[in-house]
């Protein structure tokens, strides 16, 4: 059965994001200004297509390359590419609900919110190729992690220090796919 997040956890969920973006822009030395350049949005589960909808991670990351049409002018004719964060609501509603006793629903939002932010900039930033090998992306995985757990360092509080015990670096967060 296909769970989507309810009209009570929408706003909390673009809450987290919102606080996310403080969070690391605050953590990188960067504006939020700064950190909303990498072009990114956000989509949940009854919004996706098809190829956006992964099982086993509670967020998927596409890349995205926009062209400009021919009939632009030479100067304007560049495109861009921008990144979808895709939430799999029905993934997260079921790790809260299993654990509903350790893992609340905002403090894990929080979570993949930062988490997801990071990789945006990390892979805007150049740091890492959105096309690397998988055993790269495994690494990736693991450093985005520890700079989530450092970016959170000052939301910290009980429910989101179980969110960070819970979901070490060995537990699959997202995708990361063209």
């Amino acid at each position: 059965m296909v769970r989507y997040f309810n009209a009570a956890q929408i706003p909390l969920a673009n809450k987290a994001f919102n606080d996310a973006e403080k969070l690391v822009a605050r953590n990188f030395r960067i504006s939020e200004e700064q950190l909303k350049k990498n072009r990114y949005d956000v989509k949940t589960l009854a919004y996706l297509e098809q190829h956006e909808i992964k099982e086993g991670a509670f967020a998927h990351l596409c890349k995205y390359a926009y062209e400009k049409p021919d009939n632009s002018t030479e100067q304007n004719k560049e495109g861009f590419h921008f990144y979808r964060i895709c939430l799999q609501d029905n993934i997260i509603l079921d790790a809260v609900e299993r654990a509903n006793s350790f893992i609340k629903f905002n403090p894990l939002l929080l979570y993949i919110a930062a988490h997801e932010l990071i990789h945006v900039l990390r892979f805007s930033n150049g740091e890492i190729d959105f096309d690397a090998s998988l055993e790269k992306k495994e690494q990736e995985e693991a450093i985005v992690h520890n700079l989530t757990k450092i970016a959170l360092q000052s939301a910290k509080h009980h429910d989101l220090d179980i969110v960070l015990d819970c979901f070490s670096s060995s537990f699959k967060i997202c995708d990361l796919y063209n």
